[in-house]
C-alpha cells in the first residue's frame, strides 16, 4: 500500500498543510471533513460520476451548510476535465471525486493534462476498504503509484483521522507554484469513519520573491536590445500577473505574442499584440523574453532569430518556480518567482536606465506585418468555397463573440484555425489542452466554464474526431441546465494525421471517419438542439440561432478535408 509522499514528482519539497490557530474544531465522518476542507479552499462544485466507494463524499456535500453543488457526468474523464478547467478559469483548485479502480484510471488523461498545463486541481479517489486489503475486494488497486508521474503529489490517506490535514495539504500543494494536480485516495471503510480535528485556516499562497540581481540583468538585456519580443503564456494568468504584464507591455512599448491562457492578457486588437506577425517577430528578433510558458515544441524549443541573415536571438526565460525554468535551452538569463514582482521589477529597471530603448521602428515593422496578415486573412474568412473552408466559420464566429466570451478548443486541425483567428479581448477567456495535446477535454471544460462564468458566452470548438471522446456528456449539459454553443468543423477525418501521413507515404490509412455524420442529431436526441450547415452563407444565421437558443446547441458545419491548417511543426 502507498504511503504519504513528502516531495513532488520533480523533487521539490511540498508545502505543509495550513495550521489552524483559531479555526475551531471539525467533527464528522471523513466525507464530511473532506468537503469542509474543500469548501474552505474555495471549492463550490464537486465533479463526479456515482460510485459507492465515495458515497460519504456525496453525503458530506448534501449535508454541508449550504450544500456543495454535485455535478455528475457520464464519463469520469469529463469530471476530471471539468475540475481541470475550473482550476484554470477560477485559479481555485477544481475538485473531482472518482470512484475506485476504473473511475480513477478513467481520469488519468485529464490529470496528466493538468500536470502539463499547470492547472490546480485535487482528485479524490475511492479505494478498496483497508480491512479487506489483499483479499481481492472489488476494484482493489494501489492507485497512487499510477498517478505519481502525472501529479504534484499522489498519496493514500489511510485513516479518517488523516483526512483533515491530508486534504488541506492537497489543496495547498495544488494551488502553490508551480500549480498542478494532486491525487489522494481514502479507503472506503475509513471514509465512513468519524474523526475530528482543527479546521483549516488558509493563508495567501504567493510565489517566491524573484532574485533582484537576475531581474536587473534581464532589464539590462532589454535596454540593449534593438528588436525584442515578449511571449506571455498560461502562468501569467495562473499567477494572477495579468495586470502587471499589461502594465509592463504598455509602459515599455514591447511587441508581444501570447499563447495558452496568456491569450487576452494583451487584448485582441492592441497595437503591441503581434501574434499575427509571429514568424517575423520570433525569426527577426535579437532578444526573446518568454514568461510563464515552457520552451517546448510550440516555441521552437527556445531557438529564435536567424531569419533573413539575422543573428540568433538571445533568450530569457521567466517562470513562476525554479523547476519550470528551461534546462535544455541556451539562455542569456533567467529568473523565477512571483510574476507580478518580476514584471514590476523589470519596468522599474528600465525606467532607471540612462537612455530608454527606442523600439518604435521595430514595432512599426511588426504592425505592418500584422496589417498585411489581417488583410490576407480576410479572403479566407469570407471564402465562399464549396465544401466550406474552415476559416469561414471563424469569419462568422469572431464578430459574434462578446468581450467576455469563453472560447474552448477541443480538436486538431479545426482548432488550429481558432488559434490563428480568435484573439480574446480579456484574459481568462481561452481554454485549450495545452502542451499535452489531449482530445476529449471540451465537454468537461464547457461544463466548468458555464458554471464559472454564468453570464458569459461559452463557445466550444469541436473537431468531429474530438467529439467522439465526450459528446455523450451533452446529456450532462442538458440535465444540469447548462447552455453552451458548440461549433463543429466536420471534415469527416482525423485531419491532423491524414495530411502528414500522405506527405510521408503518399497514402493514408485509419484517418477517415464516416462522411457528413449528423452529430447535431445526437445532440438533439440527448435533449439539446442543433443543425447541419453545408452552405457558407448559412453559418452566421445558424450561430445566431445557437446563441439565442438557451440550450446546448451544436452547429455542425461540413468542411473541406483538403483545407488543412498550414503548420510549421508536428510537435516533435
Amino acid at each position: 500500500m502507498s504511503d504519504a509522499a513528502t516531495r513532488t514528482s520533480d523533487g521539490t519539497d511540498l508545502p505543509e498543510g495550513n495550521e489552524s490557530t483559531e479555526g475551531g474544531e471539525l467533527s464528522g465522518h471523513a466525507g464530511e471533513l473532506a468537503v469542509a476542507v474543500a469548501r474552505a479552499h474555495g471549492v463550490k462544485t464537486m465533479f463526479t460520476l456515482s460510485g459507492a466507494h465515495v458515497f460519504p463524499m456525496y453525503d458530506g456535500a448534501v449535508k454541508a451548510e449550504p450544500p456543495m453543488r454535485l455535478l455528475d457526468v457520464r464519463h469520469e474523464q469529463t469530471a476530471a476535465f471539468a475540475a481541470e478547467a475550473t482550476g484554470k478559469l477560477t485559479r481555485v483548485p477544481g475538485l473531482a471525486v472518482l470512484t475506485a479502480g476504473p473511475g480513477v484510471t478513467n481520469g488519468v488523461s485529464a490529470i496528466a493534462q493538468a500536470q502539463f498545463a499547470g492547472s490546480p486541481m485535487v482528485v479524490v479517489g475511492g479505494r478498496a476498504p483497508a480491512n479487506r486489503w489483499g483479499s481481492g475486494s472489488l476494484q482493489e488497486l494501489d492507485q497512487p503509484p499510477i498517478l505519481a508521474s502525472v501529479s504534484k503529489m499522489a498519496r493514500t490517506l489511510h485513516t479518517a483521522g488523516d483526512v483533515l490535514d491530508g486534504m488541506d495539504r492537497a489543496f495547498t500543494t495544488a494551488r502553490s507554484s508551480h500549480r498542478g494536480p494532486v491525487f489522494v485516495d481514502v479507503p472506503m471503510d475509513e471514509l465512513f469513519n468519524v474523526a475530528s480535528g482543527p479546521a483549516p485556516v488558509l493563508s495567501e499562497v504567493r510565489g517566491a520573491e524573484p532574485d533582484p540581481d537576475a531581474v536587473t540583468e534581464i532589464a539590462e538585456l532589454l535596454a540593449d536590445a534593438h528588436r525584442p519580443v515578449l511571449v506571455l503564456g498560461t502562468d501569467v494568468w495562473a499567477d494572477g500577473a495579468e495586470e502587471a504584464a499589461l502594465r509592463f507591455v504598455e509602459a515599455v512599448g514591447i511587441p508581444t505574442i501570447t499563447n495558452g491562457m496568456g491569450r487576452g492578457v494583451v487584448p485582441g486588437g492592441h497595437p503591441l499584440l503581434v501574434t499575427k506577425a509571429r514568424g517575423k517577430a520570433l525569426g527577426g528578433s535579437d532578444l526573446v523574453v518568454v514568461v510563464g510558458t515552457p520552451l517546448d515544441f510550440r516555441l521552437g524549443y527556445g531557438v529564435f532569430g536567424g531569419r533573413e541573415d539575422a543573428a540568433p536571438a538571445q533568450v530569457v526565460h521567466v517562470a513562476d518556480s525554479p523547476g519550470q525554468v528551461s534546462g535544455h535551452a541556451d539562455l542569456a538569463a533567467s529568473v523565477s518567482g512571483d510574476l507580478t514582482a518580476v514584471f514590476d521589477g523589470l519596468q522599474a529597471g528600465l525606467e532607471q536606465v540612462v537612455r530608454r530603448p527606442d523600439w518604435s521602428t521595430w514595432v512599426a515593422d511588426l504592425q505592418d506585418t500584422v496589417a498585411a496578415a489581417t488583410e490576407r486573412d480576410a479572403a479566407l474568412l469570407a471564402a465562399e468555397a464549396d465544401p466550406i473552408h474552415p476559416a469561414r466559420i471563424y469569419g462568422e464566429l469572431v464578430p459574434r463573440l462578446a468581450e467576455d466570451a469563453v472560447v474552448i478548443g477541443d480538436g486538431g486541425d479545426f482548432v488550429s484555425f481558432a488559434g490563428k483567428f480568435v484573439e480574446p479581448r480579456r484574459p481568462g477567456g481561452w481554454l485549450d489542452p495545452g502542451p499535452y495535446g489531449c482530445l476529449g477535454a471540451g465537454l468537461g471544460a464547457a461544463i466548468a466554464a458555464r458554471l464559472a462564468r454564468p453570464s458569459a458566452q461559452v463557445v466550444l470548438l469541436l473537431g468531429d474526431g474530438a467529439a467522439g471522446f465526450s459528446l455523450m456528456d451533452v446529456d450532462t449539459l442538458v440535465r444540469h441546465g447548462l447552455p453552451v454553443v458548440m461549433v463543429m468543423g466536420n471534415n469527416s477525418a482525423w485531419g491532423l494525421e491524414k495530411g502528414p501521413m500522405q506527405m510521408l507515404y503518399g497514402y493514408d490509412v485509419v484517418a477517415d471517419l464516416a462522411p457528413r455524420t449528423a452529430y447535431d442529431e445526437v445532440v438533439r436526441a440527448l435533449g439539446g438542439a442543433g443543425e447541419t450547415v453545408t452552405d457558407p452563407r448559412q453559418i452566421g444565421p445558424a450561430l445566431d440561432r445557437a446563441f439565442a437558443s438557451g440550450v446546448p446547441y451544436l452547429v455542425n458545419v461540413i468542411t473541406d478535408v483538403d483545407a488543412a491548417y498550414p503548420r510549421n511543426t508536428f510537435g516533435i
